[in-house]
């Protein structure tokens, strides 16, 4: 068992980390502490592989619970799913005493967890990820909420779940696609915090989706312990974990959901932060190419369609969170492994560096 400690006061929990560990659900949930009603909440790709498992478990322990299944896809990531879950919940029987599970990937567990923050003024959630994404990065950290037409994760809460159960097998459902998405996270933690990760990540067949756990949770470490120093995003460290998502969720947002996965659209969006890098931190080139053959390895997009223009992911970066009182933050290397922040980059550079996406 690997076991990860988010240590943030009166909210800290712990994230575990092994095979076979959702069998265990019902057992490490009452080991958290937590009693009354469960609501298990999850999408219709993840409930015919996983729900009657997590349902097994906690009738064991002699939980009530009850279950609600939204349509798969960032197009449930809404306000008016939000609704329908909250009501549902209502209608179920649950009140204060209750707790969310949340049972899939980074799509579940942000709009699960948003639902727990706001059903009877907040509710506690449990985090059962089943994605790459999930797993070592979104599950982690308390960020939870929905998108809006406007942009992503524009309406949200932090909320922290009380435990994060992590089991490596359920990534053998996964199409390799998703599967392959993820890494662009992992990708991510290695470029801002351990260089060291590089090789462990070169070393891995793409196609083999037996993933190590040991991987899993030193992705889960650096995440956590970047969380415990800048837990809402107010110092600047938290923002860290930004690095390729500035562009990114740009052009994320510029396609009809579904049409780029996250890890696709951050793929993209590391190459242009190496650009600005380049420029800006001093990042040598041949350090850039690492991590871009790193992604070409896991077989990530490099080249942006001529489908998407710039000045619409344009429209969307000037929406997106991290242009906080219109300064343009950008997370950026100045060598491999770490990470820092600029206010600097001129605005009239960005349209530019996304059209050198195209080629």
């Amino acid at each position: 068992m690997n076991t990860v400690h988010v240590n943030l006061g009166s909210r800290s929990y712990e994230i575990l980390v092994a095979p076979g560990l959702l069998a265990e659900t019902g057992s490490r949930i009452q080991g958290a502490g937590l009693t009354g009603m469960a609501a298990i909440i999850t999408d219709n790709n993840v409930a015919p592989h996983f729900l009657e498992r997590v349902k097994t478990s906690l009738l064991e322990i002699g939980y009530n619970f009850s279950s609600h299944i939204f349509p798969a896809g960032e197009a449930s990531k809404s306000m008016a799913q939000v609704e329908s879950l909250s009501r549902e919940l209502i209608q179920a029987g649950h009140n204060r005493s209750s707790f969310v599970i949340a049972l899939g990937g980074g799509v579940t567990g942000d709009l699960a967890g948003f639902v727990a923050s706001i059903f009877y003024r907040g509710i506690p959630f449990v985090q059962i990820p089943t994605t790459i994404v999930s797993q070592v990065d979104s599950a982690v950290g308390g960020k939870t909420g929905v998108n809006a037409p406007e942009g992503k994760n524009l309406i949200g809460a932090f909320h922290q779940p009380r435990l994060v159960l992590t089991d490596p097998e359920t990534l053998l459902t996964l199409p390799g696609r998703e599967f392959r998405e993820g890494f662009a996270e992992v990708i991510k933690h290695a470029a801002i915090r351990d260089e060291a990760m590089f090789a462990d990540l070169e070393a891995l067949d793409p196609l083999d989706q037996n993933i190590p756990s040991e991987l899993i949770a030193r992705n889960v470490a650096i995440k956590a312990r970047v969380v415990e120093e800048d837990e809402e995003e107010t110092s600047g460290t938290r923002a860290l974990l930004n690095f390729g998502h500035t562009i990114g969720h740009g052009i994320e947002a510029s396609v009809p959901y579904g049409t780029l996965l996250h890890g696709e659209a951050i793929s993209l969006g590391i190459r242009a932060a190496l650009t600005l890098s380049e420029r800006h931190a001093g990042l040598a080139p041949e350090a850039s190419q690492r991590i871009l053959d790193l992604l070409t390895h896991y077989q990530l997009p490099l080249i942006l369609s001529d489908d998407i223009s710039t000045d619409l992911v344009m429209k969307k970066l000037s929406r997106d969170k991290k242009f906080s009182g219109g300064e343009k933050t950008f997370v950026l290397l100045d060598r491999p492994g770490n990470g820092i922040t600029c206010n600097s980059i001129p605005f009239e550079e960005i349209a530019p560096t996304i059209d050198s996406l195209r080629s």
